[in-house]
């Protein structure tokens, strides 16, 4: 059980996917115009991957280990195949406004590579805590980032007017925005592990001192 949780918040921010990792890229920035989007794409591809993560694993005895990747992708697109055809039957309007992005989940990178690192290599329950952690995680990372620049670039939050045409934006719901927004958000991230790394050397050294005294 504590190998399943730690397993599970590392997905969700040490090995955070988008923002620790820095993986998933094309979507990530693609999407992250609109929040609702994002979050919509997130769970998609969290799904997708708590899926191919279960059966990659119930199969990796079973799996060559020559041909695993090709395996990996047939499993992976058989995923994406089921939630598009769930989407086309029960929410066109989301299908229809994600579009070619969603056939697109079957390259993404971080199911790729959880599979490849993780799911094939491991037992159910922790593949399992792993596509539900790296899917949040990656998932967090394109919401917050879909939030910054809807509320700075169209004054929308989750399409909800907010802020009034003449306070906004529109770089930042352009390409170039996305790469700012990115940019800004890893400079804080970064910014903050190193205040935190920083004061565990300090205390670790006042340690030191102690015990030297």
């Amino acid at each position: 059980m504590r190998n399943f949780a730690r397993t599970l918040v590392r997905g969700l921010w040490e090995d955070n996917p988008a923002i620790m990792q820095v993986v998933g890229m094309c979507p990530l920035l693609a999407i992250s115009s609109n929040a609702l989007n994002s979050l919509s794409m997130g769970l998609m591809a969290t799904a997708v991957l708590l899926c191919s993560n279960i059966f990659i694993s119930l199969l990796r005895k079973f799996i060559p280990n020559e041909v695993r990747i090709p395996c990996f992708i047939v499993i992976i697109a058989s995923f994406v195949t089921i939630v598009q055809l769930f989407l086309q039957a029960f929410l066109p309007e989301l299908n229809e406004s994600l579009g070619l992005y969603i056939p697109l989940i079957v390259v993404n990178c971080i199911i790729l590579a959880r599979a490849e690192s993780f799911a094939y290599k491991n037992n159910v329950g922790l593949s399992i805590a792993d596509g539900i952690g790296s899917g949040l995680g990656w998932t967090i990372g394109i919401t917050l980032l879909a939030i910054i620049r809807e509320f700075i670039g169209a004054g929308t939050f989750f399409n909800h007017p907010v802020l009034p045409s003449g306070a906004t934006t529109l770089l930042f719901i352009l390409p170039p925005g996305a790469f700012l927004t990115f940019g800004m958000i890893i400079a804080v991230v970064n910014h903050r592990k190193g205040i935190r790394l920083a004061k565990k050397a300090a205390r670790e050294k006042a340690m030191e001192l102690e015990k030297a005294a």
